[in-house]
């Protein structure tokens, strides 16, 4: 009986071909080949057939490693062959696989990459990223783009298909043809071929087949003139390699209005929009549909294949309409030629997951609550529990960043937060909620924010306040998540408690509209269970929102309310704030004198508390009240009684709104110099609290001073500017802000510049950022017009 390894090449084929159920013309059809060189193999004519042949022909009939391996062997060999192996006759220079679609947005990291590859210090340089961040892609243009270094050759090794870390350099015998040598170790073998040779070696996808790794540094050593360029999630951890994170690709810029123009002009968009247009030639980009489109982007996280598999949903949905079915589409088949685990995003994120031990497996989904990013303390408080212990939290964090499914990021201040993608988030969390823990695992999340929002109510109102700020926003979405979690699970007092600790955080960083809906939410939601003073509070933290918005009633409404429960439960502070807030209500409604009576009853219990912080608003509150009236004098003496009392709190909030009146009181008394001052002093420190309404208010005053120079084009920036800040926070206006002189400026400055002029000025101020709306508010007058010349 003939043995398994004697058959020959070619009835060791048809019997293959047979047992798929394939004819010699199906078979040919799926190998690239045609039916004659299929015929001609199996009868014996062609004995010998070219590697990438035998590659072609195994994929076809999908075989299994050894299947593989008997068809490789069963190529008989020439009486040349020695011990030393020799370079196959079909070996070309190159091997990389041809590109059928041009490679987008991408252009700084090939750059980048060849450089590295061009450096003889540079032998082992591995690109790092989770699936579908375009690695692969990126590792074949940047290898062809660096050829020129490598005049012995370029080879392309797939390793995805390898079950084993022993077949990882058989597998680089067989792409660079090289047949193995009895008694001579695979290693070897490929030794001795590259020994003199100036050599890349492209292997993809190493991150299941790690174990490798010491083979391929053995292989560098022995081959001086040989570099590696690997792609994996992870990398290898040896000496000498070079990491190179490759990152999403860059989306369109959150804090603006989608403009068409650029929203094309950003990579992820870029890409979505080339796809889409592959699959659906009536797509195109219109300033209709851009929002949504940066909004998918957005979504996204600007991971390659992810807008890949969205954008070939749009043969049949619309931008808006794939937006709200996103989830669907990435679960939809992506094109035939992708690799099995990349026809979705659920297969890539699976061929992740599997390669995770356990505890870090139960880590990961348990770190799909956080919303936004979270640090290592919050990872450590919610993410422990059974199975995973607080001190292994480090290790096993570090391990999911280490495999690209994590992402640590590290700020200019050297503090480190992490998150997850956003589909890896989504495809984790169908995890955690899959597993039977995702309640006390969202409850743990939920209690670790409430802390810090307690925690954090007290500082937002001292000398740490932007810091405590800042650490807020960076936590907001996690925030928001944690009151959405409360809402739904019945939890209303815990809301209650958010809604009060937040509150100041929520008018202070413009959040008022997010911070009305979670009350109101909250509100509806009270079955009467919330006793009196957690009620009470939770009416003023939605008062406090509504203020600015022009529902000056449900104000006066709300604010009422909350004083008659704070007045029940006995607790004369809440009551104080509670004041407060109806004061700014008869402001708004013009009744002054109510307003008046009001604030004096709110500074009555603020003082008799001690409550500095308290009383510093108010005094503010009553210095406008007078300012309104006319009375200049007392309306300055209140407002410099606040500011001193800041000097205690090191609340810059409150500093800022006193310079505000300042500045009000010293136009009103055309000292147009002393008002600019204050303006900018204001403005800086409002910048600083990255408070972007008074910010607006504070650039409109330093418009009538320019105005009153003859600034014009100066004042139909800074208006310009201003009006953008304020349309995007959706408040019609506070009470200390003057409309009346902003429309006077803004009428005198368009009339003397002329309609044209105006609104390029206008425009240009509109388009600013904020960041630089504040850097020209501030910088030099330099550009004054004399008076007359307009």
């Amino acid at each position: 009986m003939t043995r398994e390894r004697d058959t020959p090449f070619g009835s060791r084929l048809r019997r293959l071909r047979e047992a798929a159920g394939l004819t010699q013309e199906e078979l040919a059809a799926r190998a690239g080949l045609t039916a004659k060189a299929v015929s001609a193999l199996e009868r014996g004519e062609r004995r010998r057939p070219y590697p990438h042949t035998v590659r072609s022909l195994a994929d076809a009939l999908k075989l299994s490693e050894r299947e593989r391996a008997l068809l490789t062997e069963a190529i008989p060999r020439r009486r040349s062959d020695a011990a030393v192996p020799v370079e196959a006759a079909t070996t070309s220079p190159s091997s990389l696989p041809a590109s059928l679609t041009p490679l987008l947005g991408r252009e700084r990291e090939v750059e980048e990459i060849v450089g590295l590859l061009g450096r003889p210090a540079v032998r082992l340089l591995t690109l790092t990223g989770p699936g579908g961040i375009g690695k692969t892609r990126l590792s074949i243009e940047a290898a062809q783009k660096a050829a020129g270094y490598f005049p012995d050759g370029v080879a392309f090794v797939a390793l995805a298909p390898l079950g084993d870390a022993a077949l990882v350099t058989p597998t680089i015998s067989q792409v660079l043809g090289l047949r193995e040598t009895a008694g001579v170790h695979p290693l070897e073998v490929l030794g001795q071929y590259l020994l003199e040779r100036k050599f890349l070696l492209v292997l993809d996808n190493f991150e299941h087949v790690a174990e490798a790794a010491a083979e391929v540094v053995d292989l560098l050593g022995s081959c001086p003139n040989l570099c590696v360029l690997v792609t994996s999630r992870a990398p290898l951890r040896v000496r000498g390699e070079r990491e190179y994170p490759v990152s999403p690709l860059a989306v369109p810029d959150p804090t603006h209005k989608p403009q068409a123009e650029e929203v094309a002009q950003t990579p992820a968009a870029g890409l979505f929009i080339e796809r889409a247009e592959d699959a659906s030639p009536s797509f195109e980009l219109t300033q209709a549909n851009a929002a949504a489109v940066a909004a998918i982007c957005w979504r996204l996280d600007g991971l390659p294949l992810a807008l890949e598999l969205a954008a070939a949903q749009t043969r049949f949905l619309g931008p808006t309409a794939l937006l709200s079915r996103l989830d669907q589409a990435l679960q939809a088949g992506g094109a035939r030629d992708l690799p099995e685990r990349q026809r979705t995003m659920r297969a890539t994120l699976d061929w992740s997951h599997e390669l995770l031990h356990e505890p870090e497996k139960t880590l990961f989904r348990r770190l799909s609550v956080f919303a936004g990013g979270f640090t290592l303390e919050a990872a450590e408080d919610v993410g422990t529990a059974a199975e995973v212990d607080d001190e292994d939290v480090l290790v096993l964090l570090g391990n999911l960043v280490e495999q690209s499914l994590v992402v640590a990021e590290t700020s200019l201040e050297g503090e480190t937060r992490y998150r997850m993608l956003e589909p890896v988030r989504q495809y984790t969390l169908e995890r955690l909620e899959k597993s039977g823990e995702v309640e006390e695992v969202r409850r743990r999340h939920a209690a670790f924010h409430l802390a810090l929002a307690e925690e954090a109510e007290p500082r937002i109102k001292g000398r740490d306040q932007v810091e405590w700020l800042d650490k807020l926003e960076a936590e907001n979405d996690n925030l928001r998540a944690a009151i959405g979690w409360s809402l739904e699970a019945g939890e209303v007092q815990t809301a209650a408690r958010f809604g009060w600790a937040l509150s100041m955080y929520w008018v202070m960083r413009t959040r008022h509209g997010e911070g009305r809906m979670l009350m109101e939410q909250m509100l509806g939601r009270d079955d009467g269970d919330l006793p009196a003073r957690m009620h009470a509070r939770a009416l003023f933290g939605l008062a406090v929102c509504v203020y600015g918005s022009g529902d000056n009633e449900q104000l006066m409404t709300v604010a009422e309310e909350s004083a008659v429960r704070f007045r029940q439960a006995g607790d004369r502070h809440g009551e104080a704030h509670a004041l407060g807030m109806m004061g700014l209500a008869a402001l708004q409604l013009g009744d002054l004198d109510r307003a008046s009576r009001t604030f004096e009853g709110s500074l009555e219990r603020f003082q008799e508390q001690g409550d500095a912080w308290g009383s510093a608003h108010i005094l503010n509150h009553l210095a406008f009240v007078s300012l309104r009236r006319g009375d200049y004098p007392q309306a300055a003496e209140l407002a410099e009684e606040a500011l001193a009392l800041t000097r205690q709190t090191g609340d810059r909030h409150v500093t800022n709104i006193a310079l505000h009146h300042l500045a009000q009181i010293a136009w009103a008394s055309d000292e147009h110099e002393r008002a600019a001052r204050y303006f900018r002093e204001a403005l800086t420190i409002a910048s600083e609290l990255v408070d972007t309404v008074d910010s607006a208010y504070y650039m409109r005053g330093l418009a009538a001073v320019a105005e009153a120079r003859g600034e014009l084009r100066r004042a139909a920036r800074l208006l310009g500017t201003a009006e953008a800040m304020l349309e995007g926070t959706g408040l019609v206006t506070y009470a200390h802000a003057s409309d009346e002189l902003h429309q006077r400026v803004a009428s005198a400055a368009r009339e003397r510049l002329g309609d044209q002029a105006w609104t390029v000025a206008h425009d240009e101020g509109r388009a600013m950022t904020f960041e630089k709306a504040v850097a020209f508010a501030l910088e030099a007058d330099d550009e004054a017009l004399p008076a007359s010349s307009a």
